[in-house]
This record gives structure tokens, C-alpha cells and sequence, in this order.
């Protein structure tokens, strides 16, 4: 009787509404040596939400140092068989005279779901730490059968080959609980989008599209705005640096040589006594090349033909600050019947061809900006972690909060927006014969320095440019991001040494690797130092985040004046000047019904859920143990900073970009 130890085991469910369960819940204790027999938790108390249970566990062997507790839930008899959330367990060994030992028991987090079709579920107690710092074996052990458990449920797939690639599921229940989550919906008004359905038509005048946007866009201050001044050519380059697709402008120092520009025919759109090739030299001139369209077939809507266009538009930036568009050339090979449209052309010609811009430019910020570089690489990012990285590294639980939603959205979206009868199918001009090769080209022509903001804007030209407020804005928001990863593991790395024997870091990166840019060799296939893993986890938490919110929050206001941003186009570019009316350009618009399809998706997707969690605000546990709640609270007052000045910042503009506020920032992607 003398081995006989005895520890008092709290278990705490937690306090959600819907956390409690009927389930009967065994428990034991493992040791370094032996383990306790199952005894049942809740005889005498109930699972209830925010409730704690007390039970005494006796061991007849020495355990010497608890290391596992083992939980198992078992439905019973007639009561329903519900899904427990447990918080933790907290340990305390008691001595003969039965107080506890310490003040301080052991924690064994737990802060997810158990289902009865889990089975045995193990709980560790400690801190976050690397494989290389674990002294027992039964430890190392437990990351080695985590890592199997989620490498049998959470496999690579492919939706497109030569893309980014998947988890192989096609439902979301098969993600069980800790992996999907209840998206609550706010009341969304779509009362005057409805109702259009049966109109595959065109429209037929301006003042039918302006009763429609009367209704649908009277409550959107940017929509309204972009109605106003959606012809005018400072407001088109507003939109190529603060729009909802902030990511193609870039500077040029040379023409490209299939643009069938030349000097004299910009000069007088260019200052007095300059000409392109100063422009060019003082880095004045940018472009928008939509070259990954090119030879793209268009969509069948409503049993119509619509049409693709790969523009090439060179815009300058005048001495006002103001970028503006100077030549459109709709197709990428040069020739008599693709006209290079100016300025100085009839204005119907100039605003259609501005219009081929953007229609080209709805297909890449939906399918490359938003879907690839934000939901894709969530995705990509949470099956390489749950395979690689186990729950006590403490990279997974830095990553989680951002990524985890990624799975059960990005399924949703296969299995409706982006499949058969889904809206890119009915109602957009890339449809799903075009998205896979869309995607391959985007995929290989894709660079690691353009996912990192720094380098991404330094890269175009745009980082310094007084009226872009998205760069401004982005820049500083990745540099608090990075210094709250670069804190995080200066907790767990000591230094460079540590990074290079970390064998899951080095897995994980390699797998991500591997199914993702292979083409691409600036990918990193392996880490070597601290800083390298600093910038990595950075771009990830940042493209699903403020990428996201840029790219995703902002559609809706400069797509409900359709003509701004047409989904689809119904007639072939234009192969000459001088023949467009102002009736011709309503019928190069989609049709009435696919156009408020598009709308209404795209009103879906702007509203953030009522249940929304901001930048750098964590539910989970984890965050506040004491280290970590320092870093956090760190962020979270380097980023309230920021959302003050760029609030006051805007109430000195005309047009207040609002869309990398931090507050208005969800902490992943969710939608």
C-alpha cells in the first residue's frame, strides 16, 4: 500500500451554451511508468456548460510523474449523443493525510471537442515546446500517433492540377468539430436583388440600370461614389491602387513590346515638354498586363457566348498624384484589327475599352487575388500544419486561429461557387472550363516575394506613391504582424541552430512545398534561420487576414454599379475605333439575370459574420498564458494605433479607404 498514490482530478467543461454533453466520461491518469484503470467522471455531476468536476483517482503502482491524462466519452442509454467541449483537466497529487502537494496542479489544456466516436483522446500537460526538448518518451510518442491520427483524416487532394493543392474531402462533416465551425449570417437586405431570374436579357438603357442601382446601392457610400465617377480617368487608376484588387499595378521602365504604343501617340497625354521615354526614365509610367488571360475561352451564360480579353493598360502618374490610363490595348497580340484606344478617342470607345479592363480584372482578383492567394494558401497552410506540426508545437497553435476555418469554407466553395450551376458556372465570364487553366498560370508564374508585402510593393512601384492608401495601410499592418511572429518565436527558438533541427518545421515546410509551387524555385524547401521562419509564418497570417479583408470586404461596393465591374462580357473586344454607341455598350453587359446572381454572391461574401473575431484577438487558451498574453496584448496596441490614425486619416478623405482597418480585419478566412 505504501506505492498506492491518490490525486485529485478536476475536469472543467467549457462555458459555451452547447459545451455540456450526456455522455458518460471516463478518465485516466498515465505516469512514466504505469497508468490508472478508466474510472467515471460524471457518476455523480453532469457535463454542464462552465461546469467543473471533482473526482479522486487512486493508483496502486507508482506513476512518478503524471504525463498523459486519457479521456474516452461513451454514449448513454437513451439521452442523445452529444459532443463535449472540455477546457482542461488540472491534476493535484495528495498525500496521506490528503492535501494536495502543491498549490499548483498540473494542466492538461484541452479547449476542443470529444466525440464518443473519438475513442481515446490524450491530454499533455506543460508548455509548448520542440520535439528536441522532450524528455519522455511516452511524450514523443504522443506527437508521433497525433501526427498519424491527422495524416489518415486530413489528406492532399487536387481540384486543379499544377495549383495549389487541397484536403482530399468533399464533405464537411467529415472535418468533425474542431475543424468546421457555424458561420452566423447578419441580416443581409438582397430584397432588390431578387426577383430578376427569369431576365436573361440585356438591359435596355442606362436609366434601367440606374433604377436597379436606385435600389440595390442607395445605402453604399462607396458604390454611390463609384457611380459618380466610374468614367473618369483618375478614378479608374484610384480603383488599379485602392480598389478590391490592389495587387496587378506596376511601375515599367519599357513598353512591352507586343503594346503597339510609341511616343508620339502618348505625348499628348504626357506633361508639356516631356515624352514616354523621360516618363519612363523618372518611373512615371505603369502598367496592367492580364497576359494570364490570353487564349482563355469565355463562358456560356444563359446559352450565349461571352468573351475573355487579355489587356495590356498603360497608365501615368501626372504631376497631381493621380494615376491615369493613357493607352488600352484589348488583346496581347498587336495587329490591325486590336486597336490601341486613347484618351482621345470617342468617349464611348474610351469607356468601353476601360470597361474590358475591368471585366478582365473581375476574373483574376475573384479567382487569383481572393480565391488562390488568400483561401488556397489557408488551406494549403492547415493541411501541411495538421500533418506536420502537433498540437504542442508551438507553431500550430500561433497558425491555427488563422487557418482553421480555411477547410470547411474552401469545400463549400468547390462543392457550390465553384461547381456546376454554382455562380462562376451560370454567371461569370471565366467559367469552369477556364478556372482550371487560369489557375495552373497563375499558379506557376506565382513568387514567394510576392506574397510578402515589403517586398510585393517595393516590387511594383507602389509602395511610396502618396494616394495609395492600400500599401500604405498593408505595410504597416505586416510590420506589427511581423513583430508579433518574430516575438513568438524568439519564445521558443533560441537561436538558428534550433530552427535547422527542428525536423517537423523542416517536414512541415517541405510539404507545403511539395504541393503547392513546385515551378517556383524562390519557394523555401527548408528553413535555416529564425528570420526566415519569421517572414514565412507572416505572409501566411497576414494573406489570411488583411489580405483577405482587402480583397474580399471591399467587392460588393465597386461591383453594384455593374458597369464598373462587369462579371462577364456578351460581345467580342471591339477590332475597331470609331463604331460604338452608348446603347452598344449596354449590350457588352452581362445579362440582367446573371449580373444580379453575381451580386447577390457577391453580397454573401462581403458580409463578415456576427460572430467575427478581429486581427490578433484569440478565443483560444493558449493566448493567455502569461508570455504569450504579453505578445499578444503587444499587437493588439501596436494595431489599435494604427486603426486610429488611418481613421484619422480618412476623415480628411473625400474617399475613405476603410478595408485594412484593423477592426474591420477578421483574424481568418471565414468566408
Amino acid at each position: 500500500m505504501d506505492s498506492c498514490q491518490e490525486f485529485e482530478v478536476t475536469v472543467y467543461t467549457s462555458p459555451g451554451p452547447t459545451c455540456g454533453t450526456y455522455s458518460r466520461l471516463y478518465l485516466s491518469l498515465i505516469g512514466s511508468q504505469v497508468e490508472t484503470p478508466p474510472i467515471i467522471v460524471n457518476n455523480d455531476h453532469h457535463l454542464l456548460p462552465g461546469s467543473t468536476c471533482l473526482v479522486l483517482v487512486q493508483s496502486s503502482g507508482q506513476l512518478d510523474k503524471v504525463v498523459l491524462v486519457r479521456l474516452r466519452l461513451e454514449a448513454q442509454n437513451g439521452f442523445p449523443n452529444i459532443d463535449w467541449h472540455c477546457n482542461r483537466v488540472e491534476v493535484r497529487q495528495r498525500t496521506k493525510i490528503k492535501e494536495p502537494v502543491s498549490e499548483e496542479p498540473l494542466v492538461f489544456l484541452c479547449d476542443k471537442w470529444l466525440r464518443t466516436a473519438d475513442g481515446d483522446v490524450e491530454l499533455r500537460s506543460g508548455k509548448l515546446c520542440l520535439l528536441a526538448e522532450e524528455t519522455e518518451e511516452q511524450l514523443k510518442e504522443h506527437r508521433r500517433r497525433q501526427l498519424q491520427h491527422y495524416r489518415e483524416l486530413i489528406r492532399w487532394g487536387q481540384f486543379v492540377e499544377g495549383a495549389p493543392q487541397c484536403v482530399d474531402l468533399k464533405s464537411v462533416s467529415e472535418l468533425g468539430p474542431n475543424l468546421s465551425y457555424s458561420f452566423k449570417s447578419p441580416t443581409i437586405n438582397m430584397h432588390y436583388l431578387k426577383g430578376f431570374a427569369s431576365r436573361a436579357e440585356p438591359w435596355t438603357s442606362f436609366s434601367e440600370l440606374e433604377t436597379v442601382f436606385a435600389h440595390s446601392g442607395h445605402q453604399n457610400n462607396v458604390a454611390r461614389f463609384v457611380k459618380n465617377h466610374w468614367k473618369e480617368d483618375w478614378y479608374f487608376g484610384y480603383q488599379c491602387l485602392n480598389g478590391c484588387n490592389p495587387l496587378l499595378l506596376h511601375r515599367t521602365h519599357l513598353i512591352p513590346p507586343n503594346l503597339a504604343v510609341n511616343s508620339d501617340m502618348l505625348r499628348p497625354f504626357l506633361p508639356a515638354g516631356s515624352s514616354l521615354e523621360v516618363e519612363l526614365q523618372k518611373g512615371n509610367i505603369y502598367l496592367l498586363d492580364y497576359k494570364v488571360l490570353d487564349g482563355l475561352e469565355g463562358n456560356r451564360i444563359n446559352g450565349k457566348q461571352t468573351y475573355l480579353s487579355a489587356p495590356l493598360c498603360l497608365l501615368h502618374l501626372n504631376p497631381k498624384g493621380q494615376m491615369v490610363p493613357i493607352a488600352i490595348q484589348l488583346q496581347q497580340k498587336p495587329g490591325p484589327l486590336n486597336p490601341v484606344f486613347l484618351p482621345s478617342d470617342s468617349s464611348c470607345d474610351w469607356v468601353l475599352a476601360k470597361m474590358w479592363v475591368h471585366s478582365a480584372d473581375f476574373q483574376c482578383h475573384q479567382l487569383i487575388s481572393h480565391y488562390m492567394r488568400t483561401h488556397m494558401m489557408a488551406e494549403l497552410c492547415c493541411v501541411a500544419t495538421l500533418r506536420q506540426l502537433p498540437e504542442n508545437h508551438p507553431l500550430h497553435q500561433l497558425l491555427m486561429p488563422h487557418i482553421r476555418t480555411s477547410l470547411q469554407i474552401n469545400i463549400q466553395a468547390r462543392a457550390s461557387l465553384l461547381a456546376a450551376n454554382g455562380v462562376f458556372d451560370q454567371a461569370v465570364g471565366s467559367g469552369l472550363k477556364t478556372i482550371p487553366e487560369l489557375l495552373r498560370r497563375a499558379t506557376a508564374t506565382t513568387r514567394y516575394r510576392s506574397m510578402c508585402v515589403p517586398d510585393e510593393l517595393s516590387d511594383r512601384g507602389v509602395d511610396q506613391l502618396p494616394h495609395s492608401f492600400y500599401a500604405q495601410d498593408a505595410l504597416r499592418i505586416w510590420d506589427t504582424l511581423h513583430r508579433f511572429v518574430l516575438g513568438w518565436i524568439n519564445l521558443y527558438y533560441r537561436g538558428d541552430a534550433d530552427v535547422l533541427n527542428d525536423s517537423e518545421l523542416q517536414n512541415w515546410i517541405m510539404d507545403i512545398k511539395t504541393h503547392s509551387f513546385t515551378q517556383n524555385s524562390d519557394f523555401p524547401q527548408w528553413f535555416q534561420t529564425k528570420a526566415e521562419v519569421s517572414k514565412f509564418l507572416t505572409m501566411f497570417i497576414y494573406s489570411c487576414s488583411a489580405l483577405h479583408a482587402a480583397v474580399n470586404f471591399s467587392q460588393l461596393d465597386f461591383a453594384l454599379w455593374i458597369p464598373n465591374c462587369p462579371a462577364s462580357m456578351m460581345r467580342p473586344p471591339p477590332q475597331v475605333k470609331g463604331a460604338i454607341t452608348e446603347q452598344d455598350i449596354l449590350s457588352f453587359l452581362p445579362d440582367i439575370n446573371s449580373a444580379h446572381r453575381v451580386l447577390m454572391a457577391l453580397t454573401m461574401l462581403s458580409q463578415p459574420g456576427v460572430d467575427f473575431i478581429p486581427l490578433s484577438h484569440y478565443r483560444e487558451t493558449i493566448f493567455r498564458v502569461d508570455a504569450h498574453h504579453r505578445l499578444v496584448e503587444k499587437v493588439q496596441a501596436e494595431l489599435k494605433a494604427i486603426n486610429d490614425d488611418i481613421t484619422e486619416r480618412n476623415r480628411h478623405l473625400e474617399l475613405p479607404y476603410t478595408y485594412l482597418c484593423p477592426s474591420s480585419i477578421e483574424n481568418s478566412v471565414a468566408i
